[in-house]
């Protein structure tokens, strides 16, 4: 991180870019990751542009199902899975990749479809990985995949490619990155739209997660599309509106400044997941996503947590509103660093010695549908 504010200071933006989003991720710049081959405007400036991603040679969009976007236009997918209602989607249990495209740009995506769909409306969970992770390393290290098939839900992994982000960060420092309708929010929101019409997916159990980087877009996406996901899990994320260009978001991360982020009319609950030894993200930004959900004036209750099997002790915290519902839920895992609690050595950043953030940010999911308009 110091070496990201020398660059900031010295004008290279380029670099002190790469270094921030290697630090996301607790990994070492490269000589090649710091003097990236892409143009400055599309990193992390006050006055950045949005390029939309290039579309691979190896496909091209095809038309999708046209459910609705915020510019009124029809977004585009070419699914490599079989079409629902084939004999292999009514038995379901495979992990499939697909690419979906709007006017703001293509993303990569994987997606597990549970067994014995039979037709039935199910959940869906979007998850999204960290910086230098892609779908099948954070599918392995949270295990999410092996849950869906026991409770049959689906889950989505949007993929952030490098030709978007060197490091593979999601870009939620970007400040045309941050709203309903413009550049990754409104990728992965339509992307989910077109998951949850191609599957007869039930519309009041569509919830969103992610780690690092992943966990900041999470908030943001449930900041900017609260009547699509139910619920979030922030894990070792940041706030949404926590920064909006490159010095703002290494203060964010060190902690310094870091505000609540404005409470929603519609908040979303919330549940999150953070390690309070956390040297990449500091600890600081867990209450801050938090208060967006609870706000001021919630209730909350604390409960110690022993570890399994001499695991991780943590602190659960129980935020409920004037109604006596919970609106958020706040678990600070004692020791643990910037990892997945309770994850997988199968994958990359995991916490095995941790509660289990998958098991529980499902149960606090399940436990908060979208509420029915009246």
């Amino acid at each position: 991180m110091s070496q990201a504010t020398r660059l900031t200071r010295s004008g290279n933006l380029a670099a002190a870019t790469a270094a921030i989003q290697a630090a996301l991720m607790g990994v070492q710049p490269t000589a090649a990751s710091a003097a990236p081959r892409y143009d400055e405007a599309d990193v992390i400036d006050v006055e950045a542009r949005e390029v939309p991603a290039r579309s691979p040679s190896a496909s091209s969009p095809a038309a999708a199902p046209s459910p609705t976007r915020d510019d009124g236009a029809a977004p585009t997918s070419k699914p490599t899975h079989r079409a629902p209602g084939d004999s292999s989607t009514t038995k379901g249990d495979f992990f499939t990749a697909g690419s979906f495209r709007n006017s703001a740009g293509q993303r990569a995506y994987k997606l597990y479809v549970p067994p014995g769909v039979n037709g039935q409306a199910r959940p869906l969970v979007v998850m999204l990985h960290g910086c230098t992770q892609d779908a099948d390393d954070f599918a392995a290290g949270t295990a999410m995949n092996e849950a869906a098939r026991e409770q049959g839900f689906y889950v989505l992994y949007p993929v952030q490619p490098r030709e978007t982000n060197p490091q593979k960060c999601w870009n939620w420092f970007k400040h045309n990155h941050q709203q309903a309708g413009k550049g990754e929010p409104s990728i992965l929101a339509d992307m989910t739209r077109h998951v949850i019409a191609e599957y007869g997916i039930d519309t009041r159990r569509v919830y969103v997660a992610g780690l690092s980087a992943g966990g900041a877009m999470a908030a943001i996406l449930a900041d900017a599309y609260p009547q699509l996901y139910a619920a979030a899990g922030v894990h070792s994320g940041l706030a949404a509106g926590a920064a909006k260009d490159l010095p703002s978001a290494l203060s964010a991360m060190k902690g310094i400044g870091v505000r609540p982020g404005a409470v929603s009319s519609t908040p979303v609950p919330t549940i999150v997941f953070h390690g309070d030894r956390d040297n990449t993200v500091h600890p600081s930004n867990a209450g801050a996503v938090v208060a967006a959900s609870a706000g001021t004036d919630s209730r909350v209750q604390s409960q110690r947590v022993s570890g399994a099997n001499q695991g991780r002790n943590s602190t659960k915290r129980v935020y409920t509103n004037a109604q006596g519902k919970v609106v958020a839920e706040y678990w600070e895992v004692h020791g643990a660093g910037h990892a997945w609690a309770g994850g997988s050595p199968k994958g990359s950043y995991t916490d095995l010695s941790g509660p289990d953030a998958t098991q529980e940010m499902l149960r606090f999911f399940f436990e908060h549908p979208l509420a029915v308009k009246q």
